[in-house]
């Protein structure tokens, strides 16, 4: 029976929150839209701007931190440090911008850097949280987080084009205000929850509302964007279709609206800790009655049933060790908990961090450069090739997890495997790309936005299931590192370099490179046959680590649902 009175809720409603908060926590992607103005307002060249767009990705990216954070405080306060970093950093740039102060060259790059690392507070608080929620359901959850993540560019887009009517001082101070506000209103609704043992009926039609809502939402945005190139749209369809949008966010929370209205009448063959599981959410200091069911099967003497009838056994574990129950006297296996310290020395942890690496660093050396790269391949407007990537992008961060999740379950295959088959299409994608053959460039850059989203919804379940999930933060925001030294290895020094040179020669060795446009497939062939042969090494690495991390997911998925291992004595 459900029951949301005495502090209790769903942990369904911290996923539809966090929804909210996922597409605030992108506002990282967000500095092409006040980039330019940046430029003419305060009379930087691009040298200075193009150093400002390494603070928004060190900002965006690094988020040690929080992870460090994550295990210490309750997720409401990690909320409320993004939302402060936030307020703080994007207000100092709006100040600028809007000419009410003067600011320090030196100053802006700091506060650049401080609010965009609110994506990381934001993103570790509500990551870590719904894993640890929904434990069994790991890619679910990681794939429809991070398909939020990939679709916040496109959000932010809509609003500034047709909200703020292409503003960039309105925009600034919308994110330092509408960023701290909107995680006010979501902040204690994000908290640790009594898992979901994944044997509810529902929840396998609840996942699916919540993933199709939000393929709408990206097709919503994804026709806007376009016929908004090709057609001239009203203010009233314009608000209008902001309203659809808006709309299509609050989704996810209809779910909690409907157990509330329409409550579930449990079967006889759940056990009451299964009923719990499934409604209730722990107080936030963690001893309230509401964890007395799951502690009490903690014990070390009902650890061996607890696993066989209960899939959230590994956070019952992690309960249990905090309390004192169970003590490890021995260093973790492949599948139980990590240290930072125990993982860095495993060379399963560093294969997945080059796996990683390989995929989102070239793929977002394509996105750095897209603009470029239609150019040079004779596109005018590249606006609808980042709408055609964003989109895509979005499709392989949702297709990631459920793909991955289904096949998991049912034939016990490494999530690893999929990277393996994206990088695959990637070696290909950036051949067509070295060759520049026509008409292959929108599709290509679908394919490619597909691939490089399936990178982020592989490796975060894979690093909770392979290093598990109490030190899951920190773990997973170390290895997130992999995206701003790809973008600085491949795109800054690689790209950029041979960009240059190329154009000059186009164009004489007088004239400033920088200043001029450079056209035809040598632009980025020499950049493309890299990555393809980067990709190589990654699907190399790849599928050596898919064979060594074989035996954890029999062992986690055997009979098609999640179970942690026992431990045992040394």
């Amino acid at each position: 029976m459900l029951n949301l009175k005495g502090g209790t809720r769903p942990p369904w409603v911290g996923l539809g929150a966090a929804v909210w908060i996922q597409i605030a926590s992108g506002n990282g992607y967000t500095f092409s839209l006040y980039s330019h103005s940046l430029k003419s307002v305060l009379g930087f060249n691009q040298s200075q701007i193009t150093l400002l767009g390494v603070a928004n990705d060190i900002g965006e990216n690094v988020g040690l931190l929080p992870g460090l954070a994550c295990n210490k405080f309750p997720p409401w306060l990690i909320l409320f440090i993004g939302s402060l970093f936030s307020f703080l950093g994007f207000g100092v740039l709006w100040l600028a911008i809007s000419n009410t102060l003067q600011i320090p060259y030196y100053l802006l790059w700091f506060a650049l850097a401080v609010a965009t690392n609110s994506c990381a507070w934001l993103s570790t608080a509500i990551l870590v949280t719904n894993m640890r929620n929904f434990p069994v359901s790991r890619g679910t959850v990681a794939g429809i987080l991070k398909g939020y993540a990939g679709l916040s560019a496109a959000v932010f887009t809509e609003i500034y084009s047709i909200v703020l009517h292409n503003s960039s001082s309105k925009f600034l101070l919308f994110l330092a205000i509408g960023i701290p506000v909107l995680c006010f209103c979501m902040m204690f609704l994000v908290r640790p929850c009594t898992p979901a043992s994944g044997q509810d009926s529902a929840e396998k039609g609840h996942f699916l509302f919540i993933q199709g809502s939000s393929v709408a939402l990206g097709l919503c945005i994804l026709v806007t964007t376009v016929l908004g190139k090709i057609l001239h749209i009203s203010d009233v369809v314009s608000y209008i279709l902001v309203a659809v949008t808006i709309l299509l966010l609050m989704a996810p929370l209809a779910i909690p609206i409907k157990m509330t209205l329409c409550p579930r009448k449990a079967t006889e063959s759940e056990t009451p800790e299964q009923q719990v599981g499934s409604s209730e959410c722990l107080i936030q200091d963690g001893k309230e009655d509401n964890t007395k069911p799951l502690l009490s099967s903690s014990s070390a003497s009902g650890l061996g049933s607890f696993y066989d009838t209960d899939g959230s056994s590994e956070v019952a574990m992690l309960l249990a060790v905090g309390e004192g129950a169970v003590k490890k006297k021995r260093r973790p296996k492949r599948g139980e908990d990590f240290k930072f310290t125990e993982a860095i020395v495993k060379a399963d942890y560093w294969l997945l961090f080059f796996v990683y690496f390989v995929g989102v660093g070239t793929g977002v050396t394509v996105l750095n450069n897209l603009a470029q790269i239609g150019i040079a391949q004779g596109v005018e407007d590249t606006t609808i090739l980042l709408s055609l990537f964003s989109f895509f992008n979005f499709v392989g961060r949702l297709g990631g997890g459920i793909v991955s999740e289904h096949f998991v379950r049912t034939k016990t295959i490494p999530r690893t495997v999929w990277m393996t088959c994206s990088q695959i299409i990637m070696i290909i994608l950036y051949l067509v790309f070295a060759y520049a053959i026509n008409g292959t460039l929108y599709p290509a850059i679908a394919f490619l936005g597909i691939c490089y989203g399936v990178q982020f919804s592989i490796v975060v379940p894979t690093v909770s299931e392979l290093f598990g999930l109490k030190h899951f933060g920190l773990l997973s925001n170390f290895m997130a590192l992999g995206n701003p030294l790809g973008a600085f290895l491949f795109s800054a020094l690689l790209a950029g370099h041979i960009y240059d040179n190329e154009s000059a020669k186009q164009h004489g060795l007088g004239l400033i490179a920088s200043s001029v446009s450079c056209v035809g497939p040598n632009c980025f062939k020499i950049t493309f046959f890299t990555l393809a042969g980067v990709c190589a090494a990654g699907t190399i690495s790849s599928i050596i680590l898919s064979i060594r991390i074989k035996p954890v997911y029999q062992m986690l998925y055997s009979g098609g649902s999640f179970k942690l291992p026992q431990t045992s004595g040394p």
